[in-house]
């Protein structure tokens, strides 16, 4: 082989390098901005995971308190206490005694 033509298989294989290295750049970039991206939502997924857990157990502390309530409008002091309020209803022995304004 000449000189020449060791020259031109050399220039080859940089330039065959230098094209394998740039691809393999360009792949660490894409996966590394794919990376970025997915960290990023895994963490929008994260708080919205904890926003609803919160709700959840809103709704729950919710539905206890409506469970007593609906236990408390069953008894006989929440039907005494309504009859009285709003339909200004008294037992036989008692008295009222209004406030003159």
């Amino acid at each position: 082989m000449t000189t020449k033509t060791r020259r031109v298989i050399k220039r080859k294989k940089r330039m065959e390098f230098r094209l394998v290295f740039a691809t393999v750049l360009c792949l660490l970039l894409v996966a590394s901005f794919g990376t970025f991206q997915l960290q990023q939502k895994n963490q929008a997924y994260q708080q919205q995971e904890e926003e609803l857990l919160a709700q959840i157990s809103e709704e729950e502390e919710r539905t206890q308190e409506i469970e007593e309530l609906k236990k408390y409008v069953q008894t006989k002091k929440y039907v005494e206490e309504v009859a009285k309020e709003r339909l200004g209803l008294v037992y036989e022995d008692e008295i009222l005694f209004k406030a003159t304004e």
